[in-house]
């Protein structure tokens, strides 16, 4: 589906709920979408069939999957062999950056939307940052992004010539139940994102903070949940 303007975006698109929604925004504001997946060793790598679904669902323009080892790097609970914490309400929580932050990804990843950008001429690369639910983690924080704006401009061909990239997260100051209203009012199909760290085969585990904070967002946006969980 082409976009409104004709433009196109790049849209890192790991099958979780933000990313679902952060794609919708994105042709909402009149882009193509081209979606940017990567099966990098997590654990939960479901995430990235139901990125496939996504993409079907949403008619984007194209889905590239690419493979990123970072278990070779390791230094996380999502690629290494350290359990995923299940204790949500620890006290110190949120000054601390928890052990599913993995290094280097989303430095990893929006240098790789970038110059995917570059190659099929999209103007901006969407992702689904958001520092209220994840202020642990620090390539989630604006900071980062206008930081790594200028290392784009930097250092490309499209960068040097005026064609700045942009780096959008549209997502950023959202609560999750508003992430959730949002995706209801786009018509986001929110039954195929996946959220949870640790998933018990085909269902979600519960525990894990990513679905604890998914369940919190959906009861607080007065939406039925439709994940399937192992622990209700």
């Amino acid at each position: 589906m082409s976009g409104v303007n004709g433009s196109r975006a790049v849209v890192l698109a790991s099958g979780g709920l933000d990313s679902a929604v952060t794609a919708a925004i994105a042709r909402r504001d009149g882009h193509e979408l081209y979606f940017l997946t990567f099966d990098y060793g997590q654990r939960h790598a479901v995430e990235v069939r139901q990125a496939r679904r996504l993409a079907e669902a949403m008619a984007v323009t194209h889905h590239l999957v690419c493979s990123v080892d970072l278990r070779a790097i390791g230094g996380s609970a999502l690629t290494g062999d350290q359990g995923v914490p299940k204790d949500f309400d620890r006290p110190g929580r949120a000054s601390e950056i928890p052990v599913t932050y993995v290094p280097g990804r989303n430095l990893i990843f929006l240098s790789l939307a970038s110059a995917y950008a570059e190659t099929i001429g999209a103007e901006s690369v969407y992702f689904g940052a958001n520092v209220l639910d994840y202020s642990g983690y620090p390539d989630c924080r604006p900071q980062f992004i206008r930081a790594f704006e200028k290392a784009v401009k930097e250092g490309t061909k499209a960068g040097v010539e005026g064609r700045a990239l942009r780096v959008q997260a549209p997502l950023l100051a959202l609560s999750k139940a508003d992430i959730i209203r949002e995706g209801v009012a786009l018509g986001v199909p929110l039954a195929l994102t996946h959220s949870c760290y640790d998933p018990v085969g085909d269902l979600a585990c519960g525990q894990c903070d990513s679905c604890r904070i998914r369940r919190d967002g959906f009861r607080t946006a007065g939406v039925v949940d439709p994940t399937r969980y192992a622990i209700t």
